[in-house]
């Protein structure tokens, strides 16, 4: 059963930091996201950094200050050289993971360079993870390296399915990785790529019991007009129970 929502993007001002892909025409906001989780049954949740607020996490921040800890979470996006003491801080105001957008052809992270391996250590010393979105057929090749790394890792938006389940390159690598116990998923916006609730039930074999995560992906940017908040929850609701991982990840309960 799912009972939290791990994926949503919740921001009061649109303004752009930085080069952006993507602008949305309307804001997201706190309340409007609380109320889509008690329509849903949902008892709390994880705001993502939106992308077009690059790494000014101030209004992901300032939501998390109105929200009790035990049911809300955070993950932010910061610099690569960022230090210890900012990390810290982030950790201490219920950020718990970073994220890194790697799609449209972005950097991959040196994972031999000094700076990532301090990074990883700083994270990894604070109780955060790391949460990745990159296509398929670019995130194979580097699997193993996000598995090997010393803390957790969640595989965002079923790992962005370019095919059909059975065919997909990050699904077939995966299986071939025999150490996958730091490897997490996050099941959502299956319209973000060719995802499927097969992509799923395969994912599901692949990595066992309690490693999986639900996300509305809401306000859905760029799919605005063809995206539901409920998304995979009613496919996957029999499927899977979010506590585990939603606890390990998040550090969130049930009220």
């Amino acid at each position: 059963m799912i009972h939290f929502d791990c994926h949503a993007h919740v921001y009061e001002d649109v303004v752009v930091n930085g080069a952006v892909r993507y602008l949305p025409k309307r804001p997201a906001p706190l309340q409007d996201w609380l109320e889509l989780q008690t329509d849903h049954g949902i008892s709390g949740g994880v705001i993502v950094q939106v992308s077009f607020l690059g790494t000014d996490n101030s209004q992901l921040l300032h939501a998390l200050e109105s929200l009790p800890k035990g049911r809300f979470a955070g993950v932010a996006v910061i610099a690569p050289d960022t230090c210890e003491t900012e990390i810290a801080a982030l950790a201490a105001n219920g950020v718990k993971g970073i994220r890194w957008n790697l799609v449209a052809g972005a950097d991959l992270p040196d994972f031999g360079s000094e700076e990532i391996s301090t990074l990883v250590a700083d994270l990894a010393k604070h109780g955060m993870h790391i949460e990745v979105q990159l296509e398929s057929s670019r995130l194979a090749p580097v699997l193993s390296d996000f598995a090997a790394l010393p803390l957790p890792v969640v595989i965002d938006h079923m790992g962005l399915p370019e095919t059909t389940a059975d065919q997909e390159p990050w699904l077939n690598k995966l299986e071939q990785i025999e150490n996958r116990s730091n490897l997490y998923a996050k099941l959502s916006a299956p319209y973000r790529g060719t995802g499927s609730t097969e992509h799923a039930k395969r994912l599901i074999g692949l990595l066992g019991p309690d490693k999986y995560i639900w996300g509305s992906d809401w306000p859905h940017t760029r799919h605005e007009d063809r995206a539901t908040y409920a998304g995979l929850k009613v496919e996957l609701g029999e499927l899977i129970d979010d506590r585990k991982a939603v606890q390990t990840l998040y550090g969130l309960t049930l009220a």
